[in-house]
């Protein structure tokens, strides 16, 4: 049976041998147990085995010194009376402890149950904290600060294991503080699932009775407060803050109310200037105040000049008051605005002309002083909560009467007496020399004989330091909160995420906060076992040098550490005194026994996202014990940062994903070849990885062609269009069509992929810019065109760096626009300067600026490519890019015209032996004779075919470097075609001979012409 907010228990009776029993003995044992007993009871077992605790022997400590009629006492009282009623006849013992786990008080539903148990389950006094009484209901509710069950043999004392109890911590409700334990003990046999509702609606019951304590003592200090500005009235004109709601902008109340929080937790005496936003100044005045019944107090009233006197003042009354809370007969001689006093706090008042400076005396009504207001005639004072006595008028002046109560508005009026003038008490004459001290120590008769104009006070709060101080913290929680909205996950990375937790937690909720993750969910994985790759990666406090683990370290947490409980419940694990906490200490005695002496308790949170563990959260306070709000506010914090941090984690796997594809897309090496020495870079975007690309691509001729890309957008479709895109533009160049073809093809290709999409709605708008150059050694000119992409950089040999004027050309894929070529002459040792726009384009600098500072690096002729391209980055590219940037620079080298041998001749049959002489002849001289057996034969082949088939002029060019490449051009547009020739056909065999004897051959055309080569292998027979 599972019910709501509680844990699946084990099945089967608890002393029948198996079940828990049998399961406790495995591990009393010192066996593994991992299925079968509850967390909760896990964790207390291993406390409690940690703690050295044996279950035969158990010495309960006795305490004759507990306090018997303290506020948990008499809000449990009466509760406990009807618990009693309720299960009368039948064998429930009930019992209510401290915070201490001290029992204080005991009931029983049969009487008889007195006469048969054992002392300490019938005097009060004895403790049953966890760590004096092992595992049970009492211990185990203040140490897991929930409802819990304990069912037989999970009971650690073995006294205890033919019961069963339900137990439930009782909270103060504005503090939060845990007050003490109501405890239901029962035979295992009595089972019932209405304990569990009557438990919970008995806490509730006792801690609606604490509130009516606490509501008790502010309306005491109300009634006080009110009372004594009736009785001195006539010196000062008292407001209400809330009736000044036109003059004061809420966010001007807001900032009065936390002011006077601040005020009442300090709990002193004195003045503070709060200057508004808009300029004013306002002054809030503290002054205690002493109910009848000793309650003390602090009100906190503004000063508000040239604000005039208002009507009679309305005081709630409000439904869940306790009874014979009533208002106080007073008589309010000024006309006040009618106002409603919000419950405990934020209230409109009549002006108070006098406060008691603690000792709770006041002016009667007949002008005596020294009469306790909410005192009876007899003189006594009534306990706490208890509404004081009517304040009593005198023999000729009869008392006010309070108006009833509405049904409707629920509120009490108090009206002035008629026929009195606003200005005095009426019918009492204020005798000669009773002085009411203002807040300058001045006599209220001083102050009107003289004149001057008093300044209104409104009543800002009033209440007791220990709930200002609740109030205080709450509002500081929120701004907690609200301040971890915008600092937490305000980048994508994992360890800066975990930082601003830190660093938002500190000094708000904590002095101290650890974080450990798993190496996995930094490099932005899942982990497979969190606990077993662990790592602090955070260490932050209010100061440093203290003995944590360093961040980088490894971090192993034991079975019965906070921090792996926390884990494996997936819930917050609070430990006030970590000088008590066993499981803690027993984790690495030695530094834990050092971190001692700085810190004091303990919250630790795991940090969960979507159903993943990132790893855990510990927060630490110096000075004073953390509370459940705090353990709330904590898991909060942590949740908020989990979700961020598995964002982070998941951006993170994301992006490597991403970067290892656009890697892997990219050449791992560039090809050998003599025209230019290159060398490149490619740095991705800090926030995504965008598709930038660059290729070095070999051509025949001597002629080496470079290229450079960019897909618009970043993720996996940038990069895996950029693939696409890149293999492509290598197939289009290998084929030699010049640049402006070459982008022409990959114009269509965009934009056939852009149609191809299977998104259909233009989400997916495929776009990209290109750049392609071909550098011809033989010649040294350089050919390029250029797609939307950013101009080339020309450093010449001595130092002149140009950006030539190169048409722009649209981006490709928006097809129907042509691309122009232009050609550049560019001599030996100059360098070509490729690379996309996220080296020059940032939204903090200007494009300009940054191509004069590209300039600048650039204009160093004697510098090789490598270094060149570290100077760029480390001059011009962004400290932070926020697009990818590529970066290829290439040294062009001239084919040395010795190696260049060049023949033309016309269409005759007859020179095409003349030239094949010569050919051999300069190959011979140059010692390529195992060449020139195999360019003979090429080269007359081509020879023959040009002069059959093309038209003149005819030439012929050899270039000689890494391989022998022979050319024969012509200024016909046919080309030949490779095909097997039939054993009866009598030609057709000569462009077969060509291909088995060279590694390569193709055509190029020309603007006239074409040019059909060949390349040989050096030393090819």
């Amino acid at each position: 049976m599972v019910r709501s907010g509680e844990e699946p228990r084990p099945a089967g009776r608890a002393t029948d041998g198996t079940g828990p029993a049998s399961l406790r003995e495995l591990f009393l044992q010192g066996e593994p147990v991992e299925t079968g007993v509850r967390a909760s009871i896990l964790n207390s077992w291993q406390r409690c085995r940690s703690l050295g605790l044996s279950p035969e022997t158990f010495d309960l400590p006795y305490r004759e010194d507990f306090d018997a009629g303290g506020r948990i006492v008499r809000a449990a009282v009466p509760v406990l009376d009807r618990l009693q009623s309720a299960f009368a006849g039948s064998q429930v013992n009930i019992s209510v402890a401290d915070a201490n786990g001290t029992v204080l008080l005991r009931r029983f539903g049969d009487a008889s149950m007195a006469r048969s148990l054992p002392a300490i389950q019938v005097v009060p006094g004895f403790v049953f904290a966890e760590q004096v009484a092992g595992t049970n209901g009492i211990g185990l509710a203040l140490a897991e600060r929930q409802l819990i069950r304990v069912y037989g043999a999970e009971h650690f004392a073995q006294r205890s294991q033919q019961n069963a109890c339900v137990a439930m911590p009782v909270r103060d409700p504005l503090s939060g503080r845990i007050e003490g334990v109501l405890c239901l003990g029962y035979p295992r046999a009595f089972e019932r699932p209405a304990l569990g509702v009557a438990i919970r609606r008995a806490a509730e019951g006792i801690e609606r009775r604490l509130l009516g304590q606490s509501s008790a003592r502010e309306q005491a200090l109300l009634r006080t407060y009110l009372a004594t500005g009736a009785e001195t009235a006539g010196s000062h004109h008292g407001l209400a803050l809330d009736a000044l709601a036109n003059d004061f902008h809420p966010r001007d109340q807001a900032i009065l109310r936390e002011k006077a929080a601040e005020l009442i937790s300090g709990a002193q005496r004195g003045a503070s200037e709060v200057t508004l936003p808009d300029g004013r100044r306002v002054t809030l005045m503290s002054r205690p105040v002493t109910s009848g019944s000793g309650v003390r107090g602090f009100a906190i009233e503004a000063l508000l000049p040239d604000f005039p006197a208002g009507e009679p003042l309305v005081i709630p009354h409000q439904t869940d008051e306790p009874a014979g809370l009533g208002a106080p007969a007073v008589t309010l001689s000024l006309a006040r605005p009618v106002l409603t006093l919000p419950a405990g706090h934020v209230a409109a008042s009549p002006r108070p002309g006098v406060t008691p400076d603690g000792d709770g005396a006041t002016a009667g009504p007949d002008g005596t002083h020294g009469r306790r207001v909410a005192a009876g005639d007899d003189g006594a004072v009534p306990a706490d909560g208890d509404p004081p006595p009517a304040v009593p008028a005198a023999a000729d002046h009869p008392p006010s009467t309070a108006a009833p109560t509405t049904a409707g508005g629920g509120r009490r009026r108090v009206e002035p007496e008629a026929g009195v003038p606003s200005g005095g008490t009426p019918g009492v004459a204020e005798p000669d020399g009773a002085l009411a001290a203002d807040g300058g120590g001045r006599s209220t008769g001083d102050a009107r004989q003289s004149g001057e104009a008093f300044p209104a006070r409104g009543l800002v709060m009033l209440g007791e330091p220990q709930v200002g101080a609740y109030a205080l913290a709450a509002r500081r929680r929120l701004e907690l909160l609200s301040e971890a909205s915008t600092r937490i996950g305000t980048t994508l990375d994992v360890r800066r995420t975990a930082e601003e937790l830190a660093e938002t937690a500190v000094p708000g909720l904590a002095d101290f906060v650890t974080i450990d993750l798993p190496d996995a969910v930094l490099r932005g994985e899942e982990s497979a076992d969190p606990l077993a790759d662990l790592r602090r990666t955070v260490v932050h406090g209010i100061r440093e040098g203290l003995p944590f683990t360093p961040a980088g370290k490894r971090i192993d947490f034991g079975p019965a550490t906070p921090q792996l409980r926390c884990l494996d419940s997936g819930e917050a694990v609070l430990e006030p005194d970590l000088k008590a906490a066993a499981g803690w200490l027993a984790q690495d005695p030695e530094p834990t026994a050092r971190l001692l002496a700085h810190v004091h308790s303990l919250i630790a949170v795991p940090l969960l996202a979507r159903g993943v563990v990132l790893g855990v959260a510990c927060f630490y306070r110096a000075g004073g014990s953390f509370g459940d709000d705090d353990r709330s506010l904590a898991q909060e914090l942590a949740s908020r940062a989990a979700l961020s941090i598995d964002n982070a984690r998941r951006y993170t796997h994301e992006r490597t994903m991403v970067l290892a594809l656009q890697r892997r897309l990219l050449p791992h090496g560039l090809p050998d070849q003599d025209a230019v020495e290159v060398a490149h870079r490619y740095l991705p975007a800090e926030s995504d990885v965008g598709g930038d690309w660059y290729d070095v691509i070999p051509l025949p001729g001597a002629r080496v062609g470079l290229l450079v890309g960019d897909v618009v957008g970043h993720g996996m479709l940038s990069a895996a269009t950029m693939g696409r895109l890149r293999t492509a533009a290598r197939s289009f160049a290998e084929l030699d069509f010049p640049p402006d073809e070459v982008l022409t093809h990959l114009d269509n290709l965009v934009g056939r992929l852009d149609r191809e999409d299977p998104d259909g709605k233009g989400a997916g708008v495929i776009g990209a810019t290109c750049l392609y150059a071909v550098y011809d050694s033989a010649a040294q000119t350089c050919l390029m065109a250029r797609a939307g992409h950013p101009p080339p950089a020309l450093v010449h040999p001595d130092g002149t760096v140009t950006y030539p004027d190169l048409p722009a050309g649209p981006p490709l894929g928006l097809g129907g626009l042509p691309f122009d070529a232009v050609e550049v002459d560019l001599p030996e040792g100059s360098q070509v300067v490729l690379y996309t726009d996220g080296l020059i384009e940032d939204r903090h600098r200007d494009v300009d600026v940054v191509l004069e500072q590209l300039r600048e690096a650039l204009a160093h002729p004697g510098r090789a490519p490598e270094e060149t391209c570290q100077a760029v980055l480390d001059t011009v590219a962004p400290a932070h890019p926020h697009d990818d940037i590529a970066l290829l620079v290439a040294r062009v080298h001239a084919l040395d015209p010795g190696r260049i041998a060049a023949w033309e001749l016309s269409a005759d049959p007859a020179l095409v032996g003349e030239v094949r002489a010569a050919a051999v002849r300069w190959l011979s001289d140059r010692g390529l004779e195992e060449t020139a057996f195999a360019a003979e034969l090429i080269l007359s082949e081509l020879i023959t075919n040009a002069v059959r088939h093309g038209a003149a002029p005819i030439r012929v060019r050899l270039l000689y470097g890494r391989a022998l490449i022979c050319e024969v051009s012509d200024a016909s547009n046919t080309a030949p075609h490779l095909r097997r020739a039939a054993s009866t056909d009598e030609g057709g065999r000569g462009l077969f001979l060509v291909a088995q004897l060279s590694q390569s051959w193709g055509t190029r055309y020309l603007p006239e012409g074409k040019v059909i080569w060949a390349e040989c292998e050096l030393g090819a027979v």
